[in-house]
């Protein structure tokens, strides 16, 4: 019997951000292969920022050694920097950060956050932002690796407590402890129902 999940029409791409750095926890890196062979294993292409070293050459690593289709997508400014991927199936150079994220966010389906620093985050909470205001309803996942995300899944629940974030928006936000739990979360995904945006009565 086929046990590949099957994935609806509409989910056919996933944009995942993560570290151009291993980081300390070499798990972090095996785990981020991990996903992007199950992201293949699942028949969805991985979109990410094109880089080919830590996190990011690894969920590349991951998709393509399980046979998935990868397309990177770099400014060409910082193409040494992060030391492009040399064996996609597509790259696409663009010129600015910017068009980078827009790019990656026209391409992809869904959206996936990995262990990383300041510029995953910014990149994630931009598109968490996006759906906020209603630009998108698409999926918002993030995986918590060996509880890396625990400080920023607390951070975020203090801020809906505190009233400056809506417990819609909050919902906005899934995440999974694995990677075998990635493509079912995606799958499950419902995007908040009401108001895009908060008000002082909401809060």
């Amino acid at each position: 019997m086929d046990s590949t999940p099957h994935i609806p029409p509409v989910l056919r791409s996933v944009c995942v951000f993560c570290g151009s750095s291993p980081g300390r926890d070499p798990r972090h890196v095996e785990a981020a292969r991990s996903v992007g062979a199950t992201l293949a294993a699942a028949g969805l292409e991985l979109i990410y920022g094109g880089g080919g070293g830590g996190m990011m050459r690894a969920v590349a690593d991951g998709a393509l050694e399980a046979g998935g289709r990868v397309t990177g997508v770099i400014p060409s400014a910082i193409m040494r920097l992060e030391r492009a991927h040399p064996g996609l199936s597509t790259m696409h150079v663009v010129q600015t950060m910017h068009q980078r994220k827009q790019m990656m966010a026209d391409l992809a389906d869904a959206f996936v956050m990995l262990p990383g620093g300041f510029g995953t985050f910014e990149e994630f909470f931009e598109v968490v932002t996006w759906s906020q205001l209603g630009m998108h309803r698409k999926p918002c996942v993030l995986v918590d690796l060996h509880g890396y995300f625990g400080p920023l899944l607390q951070a975020m629940d203090h801020a809906a407590a505190a009233g400056f974030v809506s417990q819609a928006h909050r919902a906005i936000v899934g995440a999974v402890a694995t990677p075998e739990g990635l493509v079912p979360a995606l799958q499950g995904y419902r995007a908040p129902e009401g108001p895009r945006w908060i008000t002082e009565a909401q809060a």
